[in-house]
This record gives structure tokens, C-alpha cells and sequence, in this order.
């Protein structure tokens, strides 16, 4: 796998106007994210310059641009509050560090080829989850939203909301208020020359400078303008679990937000992403954002898209838009001193209410009640207790819901034959011997993909084997068979054996016969008794029951 993107400058200038509008829209973004992630609006900036330059050089999507975004930001407001509030000397340290981690899990998921599987989570979870990302947002921006400091964590900032609402700062809010009707209200038109977020972020600052330089609303201040310094990692043992724990969970939750990011983007683009590559390239851009106090980021939906409507197709642009962003730190810090928080805010409060899955949660009830109950489960969890337990218990509980729901449908594919009027039909041949059997054979027809769910009815049925002479084992239909399954079917044929039952199988081939073969299985029966089809089991099974009949028959036809 190439490491470095193979550049080519054939689509040079929609990539640089790609890259400039993609950068317009983030730097509001990025400095937002940074003030709401507790650790400072420098760090956004770092963020989106770090994972959005070495996730477009080193990635697998090509127009994708790559930044601070809502889910990942929330997850490090989460960690920064934990680590500071336990330590305040090395909680920062700490929080770069699960930052780093999670970027080099992240490349572990590329070089081992996960990139496939990391979006087969049931969307119920994603739905919830993300829905209620937005909600955190919500609720975290609106104390800076009514002239506010920011409450540390989203229960307190839960808590806070009556006394905020009911003692507003008239000035921030009314900025507040003015943001989010730009963001809200802007043209079509105008929002192709200039994207509304930055257009809230001017107008807003201008007016707080011009129309109100002596009140008291909360700014950004200056912030460190130049390279940044270095922070290496650091690990305290006591703190491991957690900090293994979350970044695993940037990890995937990063891999998640950019590899639908990249779907969007191969919509768009017609064409087809990488996704191991991608993930390579998002977890270099996360280790090293980690490395120089960076926000963690992933392919940031909205810019993506933003960036391919102004011609952006190659990697280029993703390099342009973060080369812009770091001549912006470099060169122009303190021209963001005067920005206010009631604006970021307001800014935010709009990608939390983009965030949260509207389509969805309208329409979850009607699809199925189950389905609605875990998105708003997860939802509920992801807000008020933890973002790990929400996705765990929203995976653990979808999970054991499909495979009920795989059970069934695996044991409706277990069916029993001892007379002619079973439960799956019959060639004329078969109906006569087992007409002639006289309830002496037992048929167990298997099909389909018979995993563990299947277990289960194949051993519900092993109590009647005693009630007949020969059973008929036919795994014809089988596509796949499980351990458990096999395991299932072993002791079905052990307990026929052990009551001195004729036992046939039939049309083991492919991996069923593999299976059991390498489970000794197979040894167990004769190999007269395995058979390719069922009426030539059928045919032996007769004989074997009614020798003298089969005698007579043979005398009569000579």
C-alpha cells in the first residue's frame, strides 16, 4: 500500500479554489470546536491543519477534507474534563496522549484491513448516537450562548440551563441570536460566495468591536500565534484504562465519521474511496495533531461536500485547505482576539441541530418499535451517562435482537419428514418409501446458514430420534455450518449410534463436509451411509427396515 498520495496538478485550479473555500468554512469551525472542547481555540486550528494536511497527503479518499468535527470534539470535551478535573498538571499531557493513541489505533485498523467492517454498526446506534452528539452540543453551547462561561461537563451544563434562560446576558445573547439567523437565513446564492458561518462570525465580531465596545461579553482573546510546541506522551499507569479506553473510542468513532464521510464523497464524485488507506491516513493525521496539541478530527461531512462543489476532486485541495489554515496561525492570530463566544456558540448550536438525525427519529416508530427504542436508548446514554456505554450497550443489545431474529428464521429452515404429509416437499419416489416405512424414518432436512441460532431447534428435535429406526440426515441446502451447529449435529448422531439407530448423511460437500470432518464427525458414520442425494438414502433406509419386502419386490421383477 502506497503511503503518499500520488499528486498531480491536472486539476489545479478547482483544487485551489476548492481548497480556499473549503478553508473559509473551517476556520470559524475549528476555532469553535477548540473553545468548546475546554482545551482553547489554538488547538482547533492545530487540529484542522494536522489531520486535514496528512489525511488528504496520506488517505484514500481523495476530496475528502478532513478537520475538528461535532462527534469528535464532544468526545475530547468529555476527556479533557475528566483528566484536568483529576489532575490539572498533567491533564492536558494526558489528553494529547489519548488523542495520539487513538490516531495510531486507527492506523492499526488500516494496516489489519478493518476498514470494511468499521461501518457494520447496526444504524440504530449511529443514529442514536449521533443524534445525541448533537444534543451534548446543544446543551454545552448554550450557557456561552446566553453570555455564560462554559459549564464543565453536560450534566452541569444540563443543570445550569433554568438559571441561564431566566438571567440572560442581553448583549450575548442578542449576538447569539444574530449568528444563528445568519447561519439559518442566508441565501443560497450568498452562501456560494461566502459560506454563513463566516459570515456570522464578521458580522457578529464587528458588531460586538463597533456597535458595543463597552460591554462585557466573553471574547476569544489573543491566542498563540506561530509553530507550535511539541507534547510527547505521556502514561500514567494508574490512568490506563482510561486512556486506552478513549482512544479507542476516537479511534473508532473517528474511523466511523470518515469512512460515511467518504461515502458521501464517492456519491458525489463517482468514485471509490480506499478505506484502509483512509484510516492510515486519518490516524497519521491524529497522531500528529496529538503530538503538537491538536483537536483529534475525521472527514468533516460539510466541508467535504463544500470542497467538491468548488471543483476540489484530488488530494490538493485537502493540502491547500490546511496550508491556508496554518498561514492564518502563522500570520493573523490575534486578528481573532475580538471574536465572542455568544457567536461561536451560536455558530455550534447550528452543527448540533445538523448533527441530530431528524429523518430518523421522525420515522424510527413507524419502522419498527424496537429499532426506536434502541436509537433513543443510545441516544439517552450518550447524553446523561457515558459515550462508551451508549455504544456498547446500543451494540450489545441490537446484536442480541438481530440474532433472535436470525434464530428463528434459521430454526424454520430445521424441518422434520417421518411421513409423506411433512414440512418440505417431495418427489413421488420418496413419498412411496416413506409410505412404505410406516413411520420408521426420520428426515431432518437443514438448509440455509445454520450458525448457533440453529442450535437450538437441532437439539430440540434430537428427543424423538428414539421413535424411529433410521434417520436421515440431509445437509443438501446447507450453505454454512457453525460450531455450534456442527457440535449440535454431532451429538444428534452420537445419541442416534448409542440407541442402535441406522444413521444416513446426506449431501455433506463444501465447507459443511470440512466442518465435519475436522470435528471426526463424518468418521462416525459409515461411508456406505453418506450419500450424494436423499432418494438413494431413502432407498437404503427402506431396504435396511424391510429386507423381505425389498426381496419379494426384487423376485417379482424377474
Amino acid at each position: 500500500m502506497q503511503l503518499v498520495n500520488r499528486l498531480h496538478f491536472r486539476n489545479l485550479r478547482g483544487d485551489v479554489f476548492g481548497g480556499v473555500t473549503a478553508a473559509i468554512v473551517a476556520l470559524p469551525l475549528a476555532l469553535a470546536f477548540g473553545v468548546s472542547s475546554g482545551v482553547g481555540p489554538i488547538a482547533g486550528l492545530y487540529g484542522a491543519i494536522a489531520t486535514g494536511f496528512f489525511a488528504a497527503l496520506c488517505g484514500g479518499t481523495p476530496s475528502q477534507i478532513s478537520g475538528p468535527t461535532g462527534p469528535m470534539t464532544v468526545v475530547m470535551a468529555t476527556i479533557f474534563t475528566a483528566v484536568a478535573a483529576s489532575d490539572s498538571e498533567t491533564g492536558l499531557a494526558t489528553a494529547f496522549t489519548i488523542i495520539m493513541l487513538g490516531g495510531l489505533f486507527q492506523i492499526l485498523f488500516g494496516v489489519l484491513r478493518l476498514g470494511k467492517y468499521i461501518t457494520l454498526m447496526p444504524y440504530t446506534v449511529i443514529s442514536g448516537f449521533m443524534s445525541g452528539i448533537g444534543a451534548i452540543i446543544i446543551i454545552i453551547e448554550i450557557a456561552p450562548f446566553l453570555g455564560y462561561p462554559n459549564v464543565a461537563g453536560v450534566l452541569a451544563s444540563f443543570r445550569a440551563i433554568p438559571r441561564e434562560i431566566t438571567h440572560p446576558s442581553i448583549m450575548a445573547t442578542g449576538l447569539g441570536l444574530l449568528t444563528l439567523a445568519i447561519v439559518f437565513l442566508s441565501p443560497a446564492k450568498l452562501n456560494r460566495i461566502i459560506p454563513s458561518p463566516l459570515l456570522a462570525l464578521i458580522v457578529g465580531t464587528l458588531v460586538s468591536v463597533y456597535a458595543l465596545p463597552n460591554s462585557d461579553i466573553p471574547h476569544i482573546g489573543d491566542i498563540p500565534s506561530g509553530l507550535p510546541s511539541l507534547h510527547l506522551p505521556t502514561f500514567n499507569l494508574e490512568k490506563l484504562d482510561f486512556i486506552v479506553g478513549y482512544g479507542l473510542m476516537l479511534a473508532v468513532l473517528g474511523a466511523i465519521d470518515s469512512l460515511l464521510t467518504s461515502l458521501v464523497a464517492d456519491n458525489i464524485t463517482r468514485t471509490q474511496h480506499d478505506s484502509d488507506r483512509e484510516l492510515i491516513g486519518q490516524g497519521i493525521g491524529n497522531t500528529i495533531s496529538g503530538l503538537l496539541g491538536g483537536l483529534p478530527g475525521a472527514g468533516a461531512t460539510m466541508r467535504t461536500v463544500i470542497n467538491v462543489q468548488a471543483g476540489g476532486k484530488t488530494p490538493l485541495s485537502g493540502i491547500i485547505h490546511a496550508l491556508i489554515l496554518l498561514a492564518i496561525v502563522l500570520g493573523a492570530g490575534n486578528l481573532t482576539a475580538n471574536i465572542p463566544h455568544a457567536v461561536l456558540a451560536g455558530i455550534l448550536i447550528k452543527v448540533g441541530i445538523d448533527i441530530i438525525d431528524w429523518g430518523f427519529l421522525k420515522r424510527a416508530h413507524v419502522v419498527s418499535w424496537k429499532a426506536t427504542g434502541i436509537m433513543y436508548g443510545v441516544m439517552l446514554l450518550t447524553v446523561f451517562v457515558d459515550l462508551i456505554v451508549a455504544v456498547a450497550v446500543g451494540v450489545f443489545v441490537a446484536n442480541i435482537l438481530t440474532i433472535e431474529r436470525l434464530s428463528k428464521l434459521q430454526s424454520e429452515k430445521v424441518q422434520i419428514v417421518t411421513d409423506p404429509k411433512g414440512e418440505i416437499p417431495l418427489e413421488p419416489e420418496e413419498t412411496t418409501i416413506l409410505q412404505e416405512a410406516m413411520g420408521g424414518i426420520l428426515l431432518l432436512h437443514l438448509g440455509g446458514p445454520m450458525s448457533f441460532g440453529a442450535a437450538k431447534s437441532i437439539s430440540q428435535r434430537m428427543s424423538i430420534v428414539k421413535h424411529y429406526e433410521v434417520l436421515i440426515l440431509d445437509i443438501t441446502d446447507v450453505t454454512l455450518l457453525g460450531v455450534t451447529a456442527s457440535l449440535a449435529v454431532e451429538t444428534m448422531i452420537k445419541d442416534a449410534i448409542a440407541k442402535r439407530r441406522e444413521v444416513y448423511l446426506v449431501g455433506a460437500t463444501g465447507q459443511a463436509k470440512d466442518r465435519l470432518n475436522k470435528l471426526k464427525v463424518l468418521a462416525m458414520i459409515p461411508v456406505q451411509n453418506q450419500l450424494d442425494n436423499r432418494i438413494e438414502a431413502l432407498r437404503q433406509a427402506n431396504i435396511f427396515l424391510h429386507p423381505a419386502i425389498i426381496e419379494d419386490k426384487e423376485k417379482a421383477n424377474v
